[in-house]
């Protein structure tokens, strides 16, 4: 049983402890908003007997594993054609905890798939980082924090933003070395939306700034750091993607409202995933300890971003759309033995029938379409990079 978080600093961003459970659930089922959404992914839902089912939960895990993973699972067999992992025996040995960071693609999926598939192969559940710009309702808060998730808060500046890295560094510390609870992280704040996956420099800095040793590679160590590469056949955000690529070219003020942020967030859970496939990568400690301390900050920091991105490159799973968009991009037929006829033709509807979902002004159809096509290239070039 992992120990229970009572330590007061950590109450602005934590998850609920168990003894709150209860409190969270009447919460929640007293809440029309709550049921409404919930109807979207099961639109039969009894709200008695639904009740009922949540009562049972005591603790947060029960939650998470009776009425979370049943959520997860439900969203995978309706939207997806498969949902897969690989590279379990990668996973650290006799379960310590670790620091999974991954590539992001989908706002609320990536760390609720990965969560559910941990789980059916007895790894355990993980604490997952989520954004409190997502938090547009009360009870989406209550929801994340019984699934075990914890805060990061963006949209603070100056010392605000220095106090709040600090706070979610000595959180996650804590998390990983008192509680033994393993989390997730995006290697990015926010999806990279043309799929280019970097990880950037500031998640490492800001995991180094709550460690307790002396220099950087001992307190990133400490967090057991496993990449984790994602791959989606399909991403139904890809329209609302490219969308925000021309609204930011044509206005750089442009701003995304909360009800993008919803509009994201529902079509990322509700429409077509296709296949999709996490690989577990190799933990990263071993490269670290071969990395020289004394280098410049900056240039450690870029050489440990470089070994999380060349795993997470190295472990894509690639689908005969991202063939056929290389191929459309370039203008070559490079990848032409891994895809047919049909499959070119489907993925020209598919991309024909995103496109047609855009309702913009000005609409720049040429545009839209090359910022489709690099989100299914991109993944690819990156891959071939490392290999050359």
């Amino acid at each position: 049983m992992n120990k229970e978080i009572d330590l007061h600093k950590f109450d602005d961003i934590r998850p609920v402890n168990n003894d709150e459970v209860k409190d969270a659930i009447e919460e929640l089922l007293a809440n029309d908003d709550f049921i409404r959404a919930l109807r979207y992914i099961k639109p039969d839902l009894d709200r008695e007997a639904f009740a009922a089912l949540m009562r049972t939960c005591k603790t947060k895990e029960e939650f998470k594993t009776i009425l979370g993973y049943d959520a997860v699972m439900t969203v995978a067999k309706k939207t997806t054609f498969s949902l897969s992992i690989s590279g379990r025996s990668r996973l650290p040995k006799g379960s310590p905890a670790c620091t999974f960071i991954s590539n992001h693609r989908d706002i609320v999926l990536d760390a609720s798939f990965l969560n559910v598939m941990l789980y059916d192969v007895g790894y355990g559940l993980t604490q997952v980082a989520i954004g409190d710009n997502l938090l547009v309702w009360p009870w989406i808060d209550t929801v994340v924090r019984l699934n075990n998730s914890f805060i990061v808060k963006r949209g603070v500046s100056g010392r605000q933003q220095l106090e709040a890295s600090m706070h979610l560094s000595e959180y996650i510390h804590h998390t990983i070395k008192e509680t033994k609870e393993s989390i997730w992280i995006a290697q990015r704040e926010g999806r990279a939306k043309d799929s280019d996956d970097r990880t950037q420099s500031s998640i490492l800095k800001m995991l180094n700034m709550g460690g307790d040793q002396k220099d950087i590679l001992s307190n990133l160590m400490n967090l057991n750091i496993v990449p984790v590469s994602i791959s989606y056949e399909f991403d139904p955000c890809d329209f609302l993607k490219a969308q925000e690529f021309q609204l930011k070219r044509d206005d750089p003020d442009f701003v995304k409202s909360e009800r993008d942020d919803l509009l994201n967030m529902e079509t990322g859970i509700l429409y077509n995933k296709g296949r999709v496939h996490f690989t577990i990568a190799n933990p990263i400690n071993p490269l670290l300890e071969k990395l020289d301390p004394e280098m410049e900050k900056v240039d450690l920091y870029a050489a440990i971003a470089g070994i999380i991105d060349k795993e997470i490159y190295k472990h894509y799973r690639f689908y005969p759309c991202n063939y056929v968009a290389y191929d459309m991009l370039t203008g070559t037929k490079r990848f032409s033995g891994m895809y047919g006829l049909k499959d070119k033709k489907l993925f020209k509807e598919y991309l024909q029938g995103q496109l047609d979902k855009i309702v913009i002004p000005n609409k720049d159809e040429d545009y839209l379409r090359t910022k489709i096509l690099e989100m299914y290239t991109n993944p690819l070039k990156n891959h071939l990079a490392i290999e050359d």
